[in-house]
């Protein structure tokens, strides 16, 4: 998603003015993109239950066993009212023999039909107390077949106060007229249509319909279809996208003019650019649009090809900050720039297509894959357009928002919430600062070629992307380790059982009596942790391996020295500690 929660410590600015209007705070330098709610889910009308707060976590065996093949989905959005309905078609594989489905559904979303292969059930046949939607089979589907479920819904949805800190939906409006946009991210697709919300509930393939009964815009995920008007006045736009995570299809509605182009990318093909701003604002908006080009370029020589150029880079105007919505990101940043140039927010989401979208966690538990490679793709682009003190002037300003109260990974399988709000024992904003910071300091340890061509593996699953020879994965922490070993040619756990799993930072203890000077570190496991240290020496500077943890070198009394003189190593930091308690 994007952006921690903003720290408790200190005299902040807040994020949000008058009339909502966005301040230009010390924040805008950095991905601040909302981390952490707290129980804001019963903040909205209509309230919704803990299980439909719930997204991901432990799965029970029937729902796992479930793959969405195909979703089709037939939707009215009525903003006047702030109603939804529509119908749900799902065609779903099993892995093991089933005599009932498990589909989650918000409680708000009444269901008044459902069809099984076609065939009406009877009322009684389906029951969804707590929201997860119970459907009783006429006859069992077996193991390896496959069952359509047409189910027609409708009700008010749960509407975000605060999104995307919280989900929902956001009824707005610009100029007069309706101003709509959805995010699902923390709480889950079921707020919107009936789907399976875990991150192995990946759609194979999506039809997504959206009736407006005002003709508006309504603008989704994947490539355009159609655009069909309706006798009364309404609009109908028909959306078709392939692999794409249950939590990233959106909806957006409002009065949009459009930006559009084609991107020749290095890889040979090109990219449909499509950006959907608000009446009003073409100037800024063409500015936004001019950042593409290069930010692609950027993305694609670092790490490989965009991973939808058959559908489109889509990005849309919400009345909310953002979100990665897969092709068609969530931009609510008022078209600002920052010190470095470049809009921060639309670097962030953009990120996510790679990491989230074509690489997704199969667990929670791993968030911060997602968040703290998205995060370290701002200070990367800022040193891919001027250098190293842009690079270190961004991660300095990230480093002071890392608060290390749980390991960045936890070892269980846990539900988003679990992982991004720290009220509940996450790591919260860590995983975006803390995991960029332990990205940096990787690259450091094994060098640019060894880690950019493990991302690489770890994104695409191949050391050789091209479009046409990938599709969006799943992977794990585990999984990341094994490639960082295998490109670095050595075992690393040490690093990773301390930067990952521990809460902790490593404190490397400096100690120098007459002409000698120790440098020792100190975890709280005790281990060896071999890290090693560059070291400023009157100027010059060499690297000390630091075997076994700790080396004792030679200086000169009346030397100058600096330990650590690029700031590559996350460590402790007695003033950073100091300016967080103030």
């Amino acid at each position: 998603m994007d952006t921690p929660v903003l720290p408790t410590w200190g005299r902040v600015a807040h994020l949000y003015g008058e009339r909502g209007q966005r301040i230009n705070a010390v924040f805008t330098a950095i991905a601040l993109l909302g981390c952490c709610g707290t129980a804001s889910a019963q903040r909205g009308e209509p309230p919704i239950t803990p299980l439909t707060a719930l997204s991901g976590g432990p799965v029970e065996p029937e729902r796992a066993a479930l793959r969405l093949e195909h979703v089709d989905l037939d939707l009215t959005v009525d903003p006047a009212r702030k109603l939804l309905s529509g119908t749900a078609q799902l065609t779903l594989s099993t892995s093991i023999r089933q005599t009932r489905l498990l589909i989650d559904l918000d409680t708000n979303l009444a269901v008044s039909g459902v069809r099984i292969d076609g065939v009406a059930l009877a009322p009684g046949s389906w029951r969804n107390p707590e929201g997860r939607l119970a459907i009783d089979l006429p006859r069992p589907v077996p193991a390896g077949g496959k069952v359509i479920a047409r189910i027609d819904y409708g009700g008010r949805p749960h509407e975000a106060v605060n999104a995307p800190w919280d989900d929902g939906i956001v009824w707005s409006s610009w100029q007069g007229k309706p101003w709509v946009a959805t995010t699902a991210q923390g709480y889950g697709c079921d707020l919107f249509w009936p789907c399976l919300d875990f991150p192995a509930g990946e759609v194979k393939a999506i039809r997504l319909a959206i009736t407006t009964p005002g003709g508006e815009p309504a603008i989704a995920n994947g490539r355009l279809m159609s655009v069909r008007p309706l006798p009364d006045g309404g609009a109908r736009w028909t959306w078709e996208a392939r692999n794409i995570n249950p939590y990233l299809i959106a909806i957006n509605i409002g009065p949009y003019r459009e930006i559009k182009g084609r991107y020749a990318s290095r890889f040979g093909n090109k990219i449909p650019l499509h950006l959907w701003h608000l009446a009003g604002k073409d100037r800024q908006a063409a500015g936004l649009f001019a950042e593409f080009a290069p930010t692609l370029d950027f993305f694609e020589t670092m790490i490989g090809p965009y991973p939808f150029a058959d559908e489109k880079l889509g990005v849309v105007e919400t009345p909310h900050l953002g979100m990665e919505h897969q092709t068609v990101n969530a931009y609510g940043n008022d078209y600002r720039k920052d010190e470095t140039g470049f809009d921060w927010l639309f670097q962030h989401e953009l990120a996510h297509e790679w990491f989230g979208n074509q690489m997704t966690a199969a667990n929670w538990d791993d968030f911060w894959l997602h968040e703290g490679y998205g995060q370290y793709m701002q200070p990367l682009y800022g040193q891919w357009r001027e250098g190293e003190a842009r690079y270190a002037a961004m991660m300095a300003t990230q480093r002071r928002y890392i608060l290390n109260r749980q390991p960045l990974v936890s070892g269980r399988v846990k539900a988003s919430d679990e992982v991004y709000q720290s009220e509940k024992g996450g790591p919260g904003q860590d995983i975006y600062y803390k995991g960029a910071w332990v990205l940096h300091t990787l690259r450091y340890l094994i060098g640019d070629k060894p880690f950019f061509d493990a991302t690489r593996r770890l994104v695409y699953g191949r050391p050789d992307p091209k479009p046409g020879n990938f599709v969006p994965r799943f992977t794990s922490t585990a999984e990341f380790e094994t490639l960082m070993n295998a490109a670095a040619g050595r075992d690393l756990g040490w690093f990773f059982d301390i930067y990952l799993r521990e809460a902790a930072l490593p404190e490397l203890v400096e100690t120098r009596t007459g002409d000698r000077l120790t440098l020792a570190w100190k975890t709280a496991r005790q281990a060896p942790f071999p890290l090693p240290v560059d070291v400023q020496i009157d100027g010059q500077v060499r690297r000390l391996a630091m075997a076994g943890g700790r080396e004792t070198v030679r200086v000169p009394a009346s030397a100058h020295v600096v330990v650590d003189p690029m700031a590559r190593i996350l460590r402790r930091s007695s003033a950073i500690e100091a300016m967080q308690r103030r």
